[in-house]
């Protein structure tokens, strides 16, 4: 998922919005990676639901790195395996939510718990992504989400989001269900978000599309 699309901020409110806050996770080591080009809409990993992780040895941990790699370099807040053409259900994070809180972290096979209906606050905001590149639209998601899953060590996990941590949850699931954010747009919204990448060079390497 791409970075929230915001209007440059004044120096002072720059300077307030830079202040280290709250971490909640561990960062990881990026030396340990190497960046991966990104897959863009249209290739066929993309477009199906990724395979389940059933071994959490060292080539997932690789992977795991690459992935945090590629997203940094790319300015990214989520990255799915998808993304760099790993058929496999995993993703990573380095994403705030709106109270400023910085959640870092990987989970494997997850699953997007259902909301109870007094849960579901849908919040209307600009949502981006990396293999979208250059393109914005609004998108109405639920304003809270919780995954589960496995680290990269194969431990359970639970993740609670909130906000735009909330919002990139979700669209990482999505991705490892086969499913990218302007599927969930209106056929207008969608073309005018591939008119948009059309017109925008990446600013990162892409897996070119046969």
């Amino acid at each position: 998922m791409s970075e929230q699309q915001v209007e440059t901020a004044a120096p002072e409110e720059a300077e307030e919005e830079a202040a280290p806050g709250r971490v909640v996770g561990e960062a990881p080591d990026t030396s340990k990676g190497a960046f991966r080009p990104i897959t863009v809409v249209g290739n066929p990993v993309l477009h199906h639901a990724c395979a389940t992780v059933t071994a959490f040895d060292e080539e997932l941990s690789a992977l795991v790195a690459d992935m945090f790699v590629t997203m940094y370099a790319a300015d990214g807040v989520g990255l799915a395996a998808n993304q760099v053409g790993v058929d496999r259900r995993v993703f990573v994070y380095d994403c705030p939510d709106d109270d400023g809180v910085r959640h870092v972290g990987v989970v494997v096979n997850p699953v997007l718990d259902e909301l109870d209906p007094a849960q579901r606050v849908l919040d209307e905001s600009s949502e981006g992504c990396l293999s979208v590149p250059g393109a914005y639209a609004d998108l109405a998601r639920p304003d809270f989400a919780v995954v589960r899953g496995q680290d990269q060590h194969g431990a359970e996990v639970v993740v609670e989001g909130t906000g735009f941590f909330a919002r990139c949850l979700q669209h990482e699931t999505d991705h490892l269900n086969g499913s990218l954010y302007i599927d969930r747009l209106s056929k207008r919204d969608r073309k005018d978000a591939l008119r948009q990448m059309a017109e925008l060079t990446p600013r990162y390497e892409t897996v070119p599309n046969d």
